[in-house]
């Protein structure tokens, strides 16, 4: 428990106090926020945005790394294989998304890396973590992820190996990999307000720590264990280092909403928006709740499912639009809600889904017992 309050707060200090460090930093570097031209983004009140500075979730990035090992370090117990898979995911995506957002500020465009070229970085990312994650096993053989699919816990009857070794590991990266790539593309369309992304993220992997704190708590290695939970016991190797990569990550991001909310004074760009959809699908694949996790970060899907919709909809109607503009917290603000009422209701919807998600959580392991 140690580690866990001493990781929060270190990240928590470290975004909020360190991060107009980084503001002029940025500045000075010139890594000011692209903003398309009125006619193309048709939302003449983002042109003020222009300029901020950007690629903030380097600050954060560092703070969650700085906070989980300092915690570890002073609870006493190394960092596990299953927290490093979680920084390796959140690192490998934010690099791509550096990537992305250091090609815009360079070339002075709104475009960075080319949709094709984003998902091979991603893929990248995606393919070692999946193949690490099925190495390492605990001393009770479980190894940090599982060849099966998961909801609350995994599902015995989806297993990939269970089509022979080669079959069931094509297939079982191939889930890894659509996991990690539709996470970080669903956070990144999710981030296009001030702080919106941020408080998602927040609730989310708020959530899902609590969701590998309670499997720490009923974890089937445990000697303190009641008899009559055994049943519903959670195989999940290194729970506790899970949530505390977690709790780090959110200690970061309050600290950093701080500075990022509206009027935004530094922007997380994409380095963060994708390691924010990296931590939740390592979270998800880790903690064995892949389909879970639609849920409880259900408010990352609204603007990639509006995204879907809208093009769907242009191409079955000869050319109508079923919203203003895509992702929907655009359609919002053409419609004339103020961003920081968009934002706020977001927030609201992230929190509602993580309270569904851990509810649902908790009932799968009553009717389990």
């Amino acid at each position: 428990m140690r580690s866990l309050l001493t990781s929060a707060t270190i990240s928590l200090a470290f975004t909020l106090f360190l991060t107009p460090l980084f503001i002029r930093l940025f500045e000075r570097l010139g890594w000011g926020q692209v903003i398309r031209t009125p006619e193309d983004i048709n939302n003449p009140s983002h042109q003020a945005k222009r300029g901020t500075p950007t690629m903030g979730g380097i600050v954060f990035i560092v703070g969650s790394i700085v906070g989980y090992f300092a915690g570890t370090l002073t609870g006493g117990a190394p960092p596990s294989a299953s927290g490093l898979l979680v920084i390796w995911m959140m690192v490998g995506l934010g690099i791509v998304g550096f990537i992305d957002d250091y090609m815009k500020v360079r070339q002075q465009r709104s475009l960075g890396l080319s949709g094709w070229r984003k998902i091979v970085g991603q893929v990248l990312v995606a393919v070692p973590f999946g193949i690490l994650a099925l190495n390492f096993p605990n001393k009770d053989g479980v190894t940090p992820g599982s060849a099966y699919v998961s909801f609350f816990r995994d599902i015995p009857l989806l297993s990939f190996m269970a089509l022979g070794a080669i079959v069931g590991w094509i297939l079982y990266l191939a889930w890894v990999t659509f996991i990690s790539v539709a996470w970080s593309n669903s956070t990144n369309l999710t981030d296009g307000l001030d702080g919106l992304a941020t408080g998602s993220g927040i609730f989310t992997i708020a959530a899902l720590s609590l969701v590998t704190f309670w499997q720490f708590q009923q974890r089937c290695t445990s000697s303190a264990l009641v008899p009559e939970y055994v049943s519903a016991c959670y195989p999940t190797p290194d729970p506790m280092d899970l949530t505390i990569i977690a709790a780090s990550f959110v200690g970061a991001l309050v600290g950093f909403l701080w500075w990022n909310a509206p009027k935004a004074k530094i922007f997380m760009g994409d380095v963060g928006s994708m390691a924010i959809g990296g931590v939740v699908a390592a979270m998800a694949i880790l903690s064995r709740t892949e389909i879970l996790s639609v849920i409880i970060a259900g408010v990352f899907i609204i603007g990639p499912g509006s995204v879907i919709l809208q093009r769907y909809y242009f191409k079955l109607t000869g050319g109508k639009r079923l919203f203003l503009m895509s992702p929907f917290h655009h359609h919002l603000e053409m419609r004339g809600w103020p961003e920081i009422t968009i934002v706020v209701r977001m927030w609201i919807i992230a929190g509602m889904l993580a309270v569904v998600g851990v509810g649902l959580f908790y009932v799968a392991w009553l009717a389990a017992l």
